[in-house]
């Protein structure tokens, strides 16, 4: 393996951050795009503002795409042809691994060996060409789960497919193979153990961060103008895909509870959803338009395309409360940009929103998804929503991207001194959880 090039203090000069099944540079709220989009590309930019190269690598998905995409400064996205652009779905992908991968190697070798320091992987799809990657080069490997099979499976919503038992096999595989696993909060961190065995010293948690300049309070009336809601208007908001595993079918049965509780509230209330369907929300797309027409709020809720981040700040000040109730959320970063807008928060007490939501602060959580909870708990914000508000501020603002990429400049760091030390450098077997030494090595524990 080639020696590593760590500039003093020893911090990495170039990583490459690999995202197979979708390219941060797609619009969130659609399709496959969502929090991890986001994720990467904040990460990319700060750590680019450090003095630290990433090189984004992503499938390609139309020929149009130019080879290569400068977000910032320091900080590209590099479209991988792997399979045909267009029409295959996220299941599909395993078969394209092996082209990716290869594109990647090929990167890698039109420069000098030792090009890169750090490989960081997003989603299992990614963790498998990262495998391979890391032993290639030589580097270790930093990975970011963002959503969990096992973690999903045990909390399906109805109608939802399970996650397919080749993802799980995959989860477990990187799960074994990686240098450092990055969660997002404790109970991530905690599940990643329990469920898959990992190693609680190679695990880490460095939660996601907020746009604070671009998600800030403002005029909630000027918002309200700016898109077209009423001053006196109460306004329930759902940001998010349209599957079942996000459940805005729940704000829907909240909204009909509220209204046949209080009938004079329909003159009134306003539901904005702004999403569009993904995942198994595709099988049928209409479903949640049917919906709010059986439970006779047509007239009362307003769908929305996803929205670029100035347009979605809007939305999120003008709404009275953002309505997250979600059957699993790794973290939730919608809930955090709402607070982050000084709009409190509902959510689902799961994953990782108890986090992301400090209950009874900036917002309340709801155990379960029955809309009866759901509509209490509207109605105890509505009746808070001022100090809720203050809250939800102060919470969002101790979250930001800038202490996110500290932090995974610190993991890099860490991983790449464990690396170079010749007593720590054990051979993985490939059965999650176990390690086998090499010769005359210990294992590191």
């Amino acid at each position: 393996m080639p020696a590593r090039r760590f500039p003093a203090p020893g911090r990495p000069a170039r990583v490459a951050t690999l995202s197979v099944h979708t390219s941060p540079l797609d619009q969130p709220g659609a399709g496959d795009a969502g929090g991890m989009n986001v994720y990467i590309v904040e990460v990319s930019r700060r750590l680019a503002a450090r003095g630290i190269e990433v090189d984004v690598f992503t499938r390609a998905t139309s020929s149009e795409l130019p080879p290569v995409v400068e977000v910032s400064p320091g900080a590209t996205v590099r479209h991988v042809s792997a399979g045909p652009f267009e029409g295959l779905g996220k299941d599909e992908l395993p078969a394209q691994l092996c082209a990716f991968t290869a594109a990647v190697l090929r990167a890698e070798a039109q420069h000098e060996p030792g090009y890169y320091d750090v490989v960081h992987s997003h989603y299992w799809l990614s963790g498998q060409v990262g495998w391979l990657a890391r032993d290639r080069w030589g580097v270790p490997l930093v990975h970011t789960a963002h959503t969990l099979a096992k973690v999903k499976n045990e909390a399906l919503a109805d109608g939802d497919r399970p996650e397919p038992r080749a993802r799980v096999i995959g989860e477990e595989q990187v799960v074994a193979e990686a240098d450092r696993l990055i969660a997002n909060t404790d109970e991530e961190a905690r599940q990643l153990v329990r469920l898959y065995g990992a190693d609680p010293a190679r695990t880490l948690v460095v939660p996601p961060g907020v746009d604070l300049d671009r998600f800030a309070p403002g005029s909630r009336a000027a918002a309200r103008r700016a898109v077209g809601v009423r001053d006196d208007a109460v306004v329930l908001l759902f940001v998010g895909r349209i599957q079942p595993l996000k459940a805005p079918d729940v704000l829907l049965h909240t909204a009909a509870r509220m209204l046949a509780d209080d009938p004079a509230l329909r003159a009134r209330l306003q539901v904005h959803v702004v999403g569009a369907p993904s995942g198994s929300g595709l099988d049928a797309p209409r479903q949640l338009e049917e919906l709010a027409r059986s439970l006779g709020i047509g007239e009362v809720v307003r769908f929305h395309p996803p929205q670029p981040p100035a347009r979605l700040a809007e939305f999120y000040r003008a709404a009275d409360v953002t309505v997250v109730p979600s059957h699993n959320e790794s973290f939730g970063l919608v809930a955090l940009e709402s607070q982050a807008c000084g709009t409190p928060v509902v959510a689902a007490a799961v994953g990782g929103l108890p986090t992301a939501v400090r209950d009874g602060v900036s917002g309340v959580l709801v155990d379960g998804h029955r809309a009866d909870d759901y509509a209490a708990a509207v109605r105890a914000v509505l009746a808070r929503r001022e100090l809720l508000a203050a809250g939800a501020g102060r919470h969002a603002a101790a979250f930001s991207w800038d202490r996110t990429a500290d932090a995974l400049v610190a993991a890099y760091t860490s991983a790449a001194a464990e690396m170079a030390a010749p007593q720590a450098r054990p051979l993985r077997d490939r059965r999650p959880g176990r390690l086998r030494a090499l010769p005359g090595m210990g294992v590191a524990r």
